[in-house]
């Protein structure tokens, strides 16, 4: 297999549906000619043509609500918003329209559109462009969402999302483009290429929406992380020797509740990390997930540990984010518990 980032595995998922499915169109801010801010799309352009992959003005409104025509009249778009924090002025698009066209035509129509987004902080983007939004669309019957870890699970749910006959929330940790990430901000940094993750196939796979995978196996404490977080749980497993079970949802909506319950009534305690704002973050909704399903189970309180309740910020951004060490007290306090 090929060795490949995530920027990369994203870029081929999307070579191969173009290639694969007529019906697929790429579109967004810079994404034609200049390849992306990012460069997720360098090349597409030119290997496919203007009419498949093109460039729009800047208006996420005008983006999603073409999408959405399109998608109506039979056609697969695959369009990014540049950054997540820019996707509020087409949140009315993707809520009120995009969510739900089957419900409202009784199935006349469907939207197989997926809506690529870069999410999270950890480059130093500032207050608008770090934010992470998920919890405002899990909460939004209709839509489906999804966040990677690795360029592995880049490609195989992409393409998945790609082929789903309805809205894919397709959500990317930035500070993973081209490496794993552990919080530790002061150490080199590392890439995919020595990675087991950053093998890649070239050619078509898919990976199921709503199936989480278990990144450590443990018996002492389950953590639910996704995206970042996955690596930053694992430093901090490693750091303060806990036997700790890891699971990275990848899916959020439809969320695997089997692998979460099942871990759960094994270790007996559980931590939730995600780098979002803390109130009415996912991390709630996991919490609740856990307490119903796994009450007599429990052997001390689900923490949870995430982003503050205030903007972004640029120059204290290590004390934003729930590095290694966050992590670790909460570990610890849980199992002391």
């Amino acid at each position: 297999m090929a060795r490949m980032t995530m920027i990369e595995a994203i870029r081929s998922a999307m070579d191969v549906m173009l290639e694969r499915d007529p019906r697929t169109v790429i579109f967004g801010e810079d994404v034609g000619y200049f390849g992306g801010v990012f460069r997720c799309t360098a090349g597409l352009q030119d290997k496919y043509g203007i009419e498949r992959v093109f460039d729009t003005p800047i208006n996420e409104s005008a983006i999603v609500g073409m999408a959405i025509g399109m998608a109506a009249h039979g056609m697969r778009p695959c369009v990014e918003i540049q950054f997540a924090d820019y996707m509020f002025p087409a949140y009315d698009q993707i809520t009120q329209e995009a969510a739900r066209i089957r419900h409202r035509s009784n199935e006349d129509f469907t939207c197989p559109i997926t809506i690529r987004m870069p999410t999270g902080g950890g480059i130093f983007g500032g207050q608008t462009h770090s934010q992470s939004p998920e919890a405002l669309f899990t909460h939004v019957a209709g839509l489906k969402v999804v966040q990677p870890s690795t360029p592995y699970d880049a490609k195989g749910l992409l393409i998945a999302a790609m082929e789903e006959p309805d809205p894919v929330i397709f959500l990317e940790p930035k500070r993973l483009y081209n490496g794993p990430f552990d919080g530790h901000h002061e150490a080199k940094a590392s890439g995919w290429a020595g990675h087991p993750a950053g093998e890649v196939p070239e050619g078509h796979y898919t990976i199921p929406l709503g199936k989480a995978e278990i990144r450590r196996a443990g018996s002492a404490l389950t953590i639910l992380a996704y995206g970042t977080m996955v690596y930053v749980a694992e430093a901090a497993a490693r750091e303060t020797g806990i036997d700790a079970e890891i699971i990275d949802l990848r899916s959020l909506l439809p969320l695997d509740r089997d692998t979460i319950v099942a871990s759960v009534a094994k270790t007996g305690r559980c931590v939730v990390i995600h780098e979002a704002t803390r109130t009415s973050g996912f991390g709630a909704e996991l919490i609740a997930e856990v307490q119903e399903a796994c009450f007599y189970h429990l052997e001390a309180p689900i923490a949870r540990v995430t982003g503050w309740d205030a903007p972004y910020p640029h120059a204290q951004e290590w004390d934003y984010f729930p590095g290694p060490a966050r992590v670790a007290r909460a570990l610890i306090e849980t199992m002391e518990a």
